[in-house]
């Protein structure tokens, strides 16, 4: 797997039947080792231990219904009150982070209501904070530490 923007963790991998496979710490399983899945490991570290997040308060891989959709988001992060503190969404490095993955995310927040957004590629990353009186969100150059609030 290619080198991403984020600094080296350390990671438990499995071979089996020809496929690497990387194990999650919040699925708590072994996971195919793809490569939007090597960002979404190296994001769920990121937010960790360099931020902060308890793992239990981050949750991975969900379905939600969005105008009657099925989608799954990457990552959301609970603030210890339950409500939504993050989404983030991975992509793989390879994939250009444009203004339609803003517009995925954006989508996804109206149903989630975060606080803030993380777009991410493992190359490229942007932080976002949401303004919702006025409905759009501000740009950040760094995502904040976990408080609990």
């Amino acid at each position: 797997m290619q080198n991403l923007n984020f600094p080296t963790y350390q990671f438990r991998f499995k071979n089996s039947e020809n496929k690497v496979s990387i194990f999650d710490p919040i699925r708590k399983k072994f996971i195919i080792l793809q490569p939007e899945e090597w960002v979404r490991q190296h994001c769920i570290q990121f937010l960790v231990q360099e931020k902060g997040y308890p793992l239990s308060l981050i949750n991975v891989e969900k379905e939600i219904i969005i105008n009657d959709l099925k989608k799954r988001y990457d990552i959301v992060v609970y603030n210890p009150n339950g409500t939504i503190h993050l989404i983030v969404e991975c992509k793989a490095p390879k994939i250009t982070i444009n203004q339609s993955t803003f517009d995925q995310i954006a989508r996804y927040n109206l149903e989630l209501n975060a606080t803030f957004l993380m777009v991410t590629n493992g190359l490229n990353h942007y932080y976002c904070q949401m303004d919702f009186e006025n409905e759009r969100y501000q740009f950040l150059k760094d995502m904040p530490e976990f408080s609990r609030q």
